[in-house]
């Protein structure tokens, strides 16, 4: 197990480095940020001025070196737009993503467990047609217009949900459930598929012999072996919505680092952009390794000690 997570420590620090190293050259080219800073009326001087006092004229190699110096010691740079440290600010606003993406995976367990199991369980009846066919036109959807859709029905309509914001549990209904169908229907058929594959292996069988109750085989036994690649998939979603749901953050006007990067890119913000995308970056590597970790213990057979 150590040696496992040396090498994954190894392998992490190399994909920050590589992210890091793309995302300075994307911001490099994405044009000036200090004209969107000043009046239109500032004069050249003043904007060279301010060129120079953010260190934007120095030659790129020195740039680099400054923001991988800056990221080894967790200082980003400062915000062009709110004169803080762009870490500080990114931090800040992670706390609502984070909400957000717990919410909406817990309804996507909620909804997508007992949608596969049954519709294995139940294959080719009509109930698995119609949990299958649920299950394609969740995934469907686009999020921006299942978004907007439960704005309209819930709020304008039956006016039962604010609109958008973050405060109370009420303002959290809407945005859970758009990143929660979306995944949902995915993690369903993938639940699906293999359940499939373990209702008729060998334990299985010998479970049913044994004089189980149906459920027990199902839910010990099937389901715990099955469920390997759907907390794959829920690890690297979860790791995308803790990058910031950018779509439903933007739509429900949640304060989640999704809205502040698209408000960041807007801005030209490039301390904000990176901050974001590192951090993004950074939650994938951790959540991997969990995710390796938790299938392991799962299932012994899985040897971590020798990936």
């Amino acid at each position: 197990m150590t040696g496992y997570l040396f090498r994954s420590a190894t392998r992490g620090s190399i994909v920050l480095f590589c992210v890091s190293v793309l995302v300075f050259a994307m911001s490099s080219l994405a044009g000036d940020p200090i004209k969107l800073l000043v009046p239109a009326e500032t004069s050249p001087e003043q904007l060279e001025q301010l060129r120079n006092a953010y260190g934007l004229n120095d030659p790129a190699g020195v740039r680099l070196g400054r923001f991988v110096s800056g990221l080894v010691q967790g200082d980003l740079g400062y915000s062009f737009r709110y004169q803080q440290p762009a870490l500080s600010i990114v931090v800040e606003r992670l706390g609502a993503t984070l909400e957000l993406a717990l919410a909406a995976i817990i309804v996507t367990l909620l909804l997508a467990l007992p949608a596969g199991v049954v519709s294995a369980v139940k294959r080719g009846s009509f109930i698995d047609t119609v949990v299958m066919a649920g299950s394609v036109f969740g995934h469907s959807l686009p999020s921006f217009f299942l978004g907007l859709l439960l704005i309209y029905l819930f709020s304008v309509k039956l006016h039962l949900l604010p609109t958008s914001g973050r405060g109370t549990l009420a303002h959290i209904v809407m945005p859970s459930l758009t990143l929660g169908l979306f995944y949902a229907g995915r993690a369903a058929r993938l639940l699906r598929s293999s359940m499939l594959e373990v209702l008729h292996l060998e334990y299985m069988r010998t479970a049913r012999a044994k004089g189980l109750a149906e459920t027990i085989v199902i839910g010990r036994h099937a389901l715990r072996n099955a469920s390997l690649p759907v907390i794959t998939i829920l690890g690297l979603e979860l790791g995308g919505l803790l990058g910031g749901a950018v779509v439903t953050e933007t739509i429900f006007a949640w304060p989640g680092i999704g809205k502040l990067a698209v408000e960041a890119v807007i801005a030209r913000d490039f301390p904000i952009v990176q901050a974001v995308v590192l951090l993004t970056a950074t939650t994938f590597v951790v959540i991997n390794v969990m995710v390796d970790i938790l299938c392991g213990l799962l299932d012994p057979r899985i040897r971590l000690t020798r990936t």
